[in-house]
């Protein structure tokens, strides 16, 4: 590729509209996909067998995962689509798929109606939905990118980068909103299905603005050249003139996905489990931070047009490798001081069998599995020292020790221990109500934020700038939604099966960070920049 002039390729659409367009669509995808994380530790209860909380919540993170596995599926399929028949016809397709199958959720029955039935019907519609975000974020990235002028292309295009957030916080909005509108009861048989249903609503309005959108003028022009490929897949990953943009692509999206996901969608099951906040006090504390931190990431992109894309992502991911464990652990240290206190002055030994979940076993949970959900519905960590399969289960908490599952006596020595029975933090549902600990929090949350926001902001800019028109769309989607799905998808399944296996709540921060700085040492040898390179 070569130098590029500052000028926008030929189109009468204004940019603003542009933005606004494949913004807004993508937004409502992200909606869609991320309902079900914002209900992730509600819907462990409602659909998979009941006993074992850690078993079922580890069940319904990973079938919050199986939607992210099938999207490298989805990414080539609609990618190979978006580089023969065009941006805009493809991307229509996948907003469909997604909006249906979202409601379709809010209509399912739950493993007390159908039995097993239930989480094979939402595991079913979350491949769907999936497979239509897999062809999402590459094709409204790239139609912002074969839009706009090259000297703001960083800037444009770090919108898309916003939508993520956008639509987690607006599905957090919405659940939040119908919990306050209905009792307990109430939601919990009826009322969760209103989220999904609303998504019938946002097809329409999606559909209705893209549908007034015209193809992109790069695909235009390509198409009269007759410069399409015949086989996008192929040339783009079977061939050696892409495999370093290719490798390249794959390394910065694992960042952008762990750095993104750890910062601003495992944070609010964090708060929920090893903090012990209820629903409504963490989602408001991640939705302010999100809110708050979304102009990091325009302002991230509009800094990558003036310094170049690399250096502002290295500073992302070091930022991020710094500050997550710190920023976690200040989490519990202001938002749950009491058990901080006491994890620090009393051992907690747990001599058992080595951790075995299977959230789809009906069978009685052993003593084993037992004690380890104990203490994991508490937060609390423990030592996890392992044991023969035949050896009794023996349980330490400080110089007191319990035989098998005990767990009137041991929350009574947890209580002689000092370990507190209540979140230290009173709930709050008004951002005007928030005390000094609450806005502390805030900015241990911002700080991760800010880690993604470096990361990310300039990442579409990056990829649409690696590959040319004709095969753009299959070349970054893939590596996108590889990553994001095989590290940023699972980030919250692994995660939370390192700290029930190990005992330990921080444990699963280990992953995303190791993972995170092995990226930044690679980028800092194999990413090429690519602010100046000509898009054709």
């Amino acid at each position: 590729m070569t130098h590029e002039p500052t000028t926008a390729a030929t189109d009468k659409t204004p940019m603003s509209r542009v933005v606004v367009a494949a913004s807004l669509g993508t937004v409502f995808e992200y909606y869609d996909f991320m309902l079900y994380g914002s209900l992730a530790a509600f819907f462990g209860v409602l659909f998979f067998p009941p006993g074992n909380s850690t078993a079922a919540l580890l069940g319904s993170l990973a079938t919050f995962g199986a939607g992210f596995a099938i999207r490298p599926l989805g990414a080539l399929v609609f990618g190979r689509l978006g580089d023969r028949v065009g941006r805009k016809r493809t991307f229509l397709i996948t907003i469909t798929l997604m909006g249906i199958s979202t409601a379709a959720m809010g209509l399912l029955p739950t493993f007390e109606q159908i039995g097993w039935g239930a989480p094979i019907l939402l595991v079913t519609l979350r491949l769907v939905q999936g497979l239509a975000l897999g062809g999402e974020f590459g094709g409204a990235a790239i139609y912002i990118a074969e839009h706009c002028p090259a000297d703001r292309r960083g800037f444009y295009t770090s919108w898309i980068q916003t939508t993520g957030t956008m639509g987690l916080v607006a599905s957090l909005m919405v659940v939040l909103i119908c919990r306050a509108v209905l009792d307990d009861a109430s939601f919990r048989e009826w009322g969760w299905r209103i989220p999904f249903l609303i998504s019938i609503l946002l097809l329409g309005l999606s559909l209705y603005v893209r549908a007034k959108l015209g193809e992109s003028p790069m695909f235009v022009q390509a198409k009269a050249r007759g410069d399409l490929s015949a086989a996008p897949i192929t040339e783009s990953f079977l061939t050696s003139q892409h495999r370093r943009s290719v490798i390249s692509a794959i390394v910065v999206a694992a960042a952008m996905a762990l750095t993104w996901y750890t910062a601003q969608f495992y944070s609010l099951v964090f708060m929920q489990t090893a903090l012990q906040f209820d629903f409504a006090t963490a989602s408001l504390l991640a939705g302010l931070a999100m809110l708050i931190g979304i102009p990091m990431f325009v302002g991230a992109g509009a800094l990558s047009d003036r310094i170049g894309r690399k250096p502002v992502i290295l500073a992302g991911m070091l930022l991020s490798t710094l500050v997550v464990i710190p920023a976690y652990r200040g989490l519990q240290a202001v938002g749950h001081p009491a058990m901080a206190a006491s994890a620090a002055t009393t051992a907690i030994l747990v001599y058992a069998p080595p951790a075995e979940f299977s959230p789809f076993s009906t069978a009685a949970p052993d003593a084993a599995t037992s004690v380890r959900d104990f203490f994991a519905k508490r937060g609390i960590s423990y030592r996890n020292e392992p044991q023969l399969r035949q050896a009794p289960v023996v349980t330490g908490i400080g110089a007191t020790e319990f035989q098998g599952y005990q767990p009137e006596g041991m929350l009574a020595a947890l209580t002689q221990a000092g370990f507190p029975t209540t979140p230290s933090l009173r709930a709050v549902t008004n951002p005007l109500d928030l005390d000094r600990e609450h806005w502390i929090m805030l900015a241990l949350l911002l700080a991760m934020i800010a880690g993604a926001a470096l990361t990310c902001g300039p990442g579409a800019a990056l990829l649409a700038e690696s590959f040319p028109t004709r095969i753009r769309y299959t070349s970054l989607s893939f590596p996108y939604h590889l990553t994001s799905a095989w590290f940023g998808g699972f980030m919250p399944l692994t995660a939370t099966w390192l700290v029930a296996r190990s005992g330990d709540i921080f444990a699963g921060l280990v992953y995303p960070v190791a993972v995170t700085a092995t990226c930044f040492v690679l980028c800092l040898f194999l990413l090429r920049e690519t602010r100046h390179l000509k898009m054709d």
